[in-house]
């Protein structure tokens, strides 16, 4: 069907005209329209010989100043002479030729422009031919140029009309858009005034509250000071009000030191109010100390405020509006607390306080990871266990040291021995401790070995050898302990099972695997940061695709840690981390500062901060609100190392002691620091 509807389009008149002659409707002199074709057709063939007799033998283009030979061939005149200067004969006729026989062809020249001129005039469009018919020489009056001139200047006026209307219609479109964006910019400016101003509010009640519960503590007090009856049965809770540090047990020493600020007989009564206000002075004395010493910690606190003011307005307004849409779904009268301190403010305090208490880390305490025997000293993993008790580390030196945190932190030694210590056929990779099982521990390694370790006996419990390339990471599942899953070079995801000695899951991706994490809140949801610059976040149940994708890294995920069962950190070799809600699948927030483009420089995650190494041989802090450093600290390197390798040192591994502000870091020296974050 579809070659015969075709056919019949092509020859729709002549089918048309058959049906209406047999049925009588047409004239008989309807199939004359087609004899004009015939000419057509032969004009249209003789245009296209009349192209071929105008193109040039030599060059194969319409023939441009003709010359004609004495042969009768007409050639370029360029072309013609260019051929002479190297043959002496006719190039269509191989007669012989010289320059002395070419002569200008008038009548094709002449040709060739009413040609060229015809053509102008089919493909031109009307300006162009009043400009070529101009350029030509037209003859026509001065009236009729007249004419044309004032039409042309008509249509130029109307033409600029038309362009300012439209000029002025966009302006009018992008104004009326400005406007809309600068309302909607004001009414969220004037919530957020509103909000503000209720916070004031709030906050002013709260402190009113404080002072007043203040204000009857010391009048309490007062009234215990005045009461002779109390202060005989509790002198300690007096003496302490008025600056002196008695013993609550009323024996001899707390006699002779209470009778000691006086005289040991009655005839010094009278100086008993002199001393009173000694003791008095001496309590203001150490009140003025203390607030004084507190006055810096606020002002210290306060500095930090301003320095990171704009992600602090950015943390506020985005906790506020996100609570105050959470009220408006819920409508409950639980979203507010401590009457209208709403729960926005109260979320930002918390952030607000967490971040302003510290402004640097302070070294507890140093030792040195490698020894005699190993040149080798890098760290690639440092871990607690259950109970925080001790901490495993791992790197190219193939041991698993274990040590005793309590002994690192309390006894200052500069080499400290590890109370269990686990020899490797291969460097180590990543360390994993078993939080239900304390004493076992998994680690991967340069072979792709995936084993599992008994820290008493110092025996493998398990090993795995499915990978066929690098093992980068391996991670034990919090809510099922015999389960663990590891990643590799082999672009392949593993999960394994204590109890079994082949693993149990496979996943294949298209890019090498850099880090593995389980969801702290179930053993089905594991998080895998590729070389693909994604992490792909799976539902055990279902791995044939991703549960989401998360994008935005620009390099390598090299690793991926959960804060809780919603937020999802990650690190990448683009010098960034970043925060994502694995709920909502949506990023929070970018963290920059620190540099890192080629290395592994470890990731470690609690409820509040994220800390990270980096190539500079720095540790960085991040509270997870604000995407600028809260704190950091600078490995300094050894006196005898030339100063040339001192740039190349850079931060391995790092892990935080559970929600506690200490922390372990490991750079590449081998040097191992306990630090805490510090005012």
């Amino acid at each position: 069907m579809g070659g015969e509807s075709t056919l019949m389009g092509a020859l729709v008149p002549t089918v048309k005209s058959e049906p209406e002659n047999s049925s009588g409707q047409a004239p008989p002199a309807q199939p004359m329209p087609s004899l004009p074709a015939p000419p057509l057709e032969e004009k249209g063939q003789g245009v296209e010989e009349l192209d071929k007799d105008v193109l040039c033998p030599i060059c194969m283009q319409i023939i441009k100043d003709a010359f004609l030979t004495a042969c009768g061939h007409s050639f370029c005149y360029m072309c013609i002479v260019t051929h002479l200067q190297n043959k002496s004969d006719c190039p269509c006729c191989s007669h012989h030729l010289t320059t002395n026989h070419l002569y200008p062809n008038f009548l094709l020249n002449k040709l060739l422009m009413k040609t060229s001129a015809r053509q102008i005039a089919k493909t031109a469009n009307p300006l162009e031919q009043l400009r070529h018919t101009l350029e030509q020489g037209c003859d026509a009056s001065v009236k009729e140029l007249e004419s044309l001139l004032s039409l042309l200047a008509e249509k130029k006026s109307k033409m600029e009309q038309e362009e300012a209307e439209t000029n002025l219609q966009i302006l009018l479109d992008f104004l009326q858009c400005l406007k809309l964006k600068k309302l909607d910019e004001l009414n969220e400016m004037q919530a957020d005034l509103h909000y503000i101003k209720e916070d004031i509010h709030a906050v002013e009640r709260r402190r009113i509250e404080l002072y007043r519960a203040r204000d009857r503590y010391s009048a309490k007090l007062r009234m215990l000071a005045d009461d002779p009856n109390v202060k005989n049965m509790w002198p300690s809770l007096t003496d302490k009000h008025n600056g002196a540090f008695i013993s609550r047990a009323p024996g001899a020493q707390g006699l002779c030191h209470m009778s000691s600020g006086t005289s040991n007989n009655r005839k010094t009564d009278a100086k008993t109010p002199a001393n009173h206000l000694i003791l008095r002075k001496d309590a203001s004395g150490g009140s003025d100390s203390q607030n004084i010493t507190q006055s810096r910690v606020s002002l210290a606190r306060k500095r930090r405020v301003h320095a990171q003011f704009n992600d602090l307005q950015d943390c506020y307004l985005q906790k506020r509006r996100y609570w105050v849409s959470q009220e408006q779904q819920q409508r409950d009268s639980h979203t507010l607390n401590r009457e209208s301190y709403s729960a926005g403010l109260e979320d930002f305090q918390s952030v607000l306080s967490t971040f302003t208490r510290y402004s640097r880390l302070r070294v507890v305490a140093e030792l040195r990871h490698g020894d005699i025997f190993h040149s080798a000293n890098i760290v690639s993993s440092i871990e607690f266990d259950r109970d925080d008790e001790l901490f495993a580390t791992a790197g190219v030196s193939r041991r698993i040291k274990v040590f005793e945190f309590s002994s690192v932190v309390n006894e200052p030694a500069n080499v400290q021995c590890p109370v269990v210590e686990m020899t490797t056929r291969s460097k180590l990779s990543c360390l994993s401790w078993n939080k239900y099982i304390k004493h076992h521990i998994a680690s991967s390694d340069y072979e792709g070995i995936v084993t599992v370790w008994d820290v008493t006996t110092r025996q493998s419990v398990m090993e795995y050898e499915e990978h066929e390339k690098r093992a980068w990471s391996v991670d034990f599942s919090r809510t099922e302990p015999s389960m663990l899953v590891s990643g590799s070079d082999d672009c392949k995801v593993k999960v394994w099972c204590t109890n079994q000695e082949a693993s149990v899951l496979n996943i294949d991706m298209k890019a090498n695997i850099c880090s593995v994490k389980y969801n702290p809140g179930s053993s089905i949801h594991v998080a895998v940061g590729s070389a693909d610059h994604h992490i792909h976040y799976y539902d055990l149940r279902n791995i044939s695709q991703p549960l989401h994708i998360f994008s935005g890294h620009r390099k390598a995920v090299s690793y991926v840690k959960f804060l809780s069962n919603n937020e999802l950190a990650s690190a990448s070799t683009d010098s960034t981390l970043r925060l994502w809600d694995v709920k909502e699948n949506v990023p929070l927030r970018t963290f920059r500062g620190h540099a890192n483009e080629k290395n592994f420089v470890g990731l470690t995650v609690n409820s509040e901060y994220i800390a990270c190494g980096s190539e500079t041989n720095e540790v960085f802090v991040y509270h997870k609100a604000i995407s600028k450093p809260a704190a950091w600290h600078r490995f300094s390197s050894d006196t005898d190392e030339a100063d040339e390798d001192a740039g190349s040192y850079f931060i391995s591994a790092v892990c935080w002691k559970s929600d506690s502000p200490t922390m372990l870091t490991a750079n590449s020296q081998g040097t191992i620091k306990v630090l805490v974050l510090a005012p």
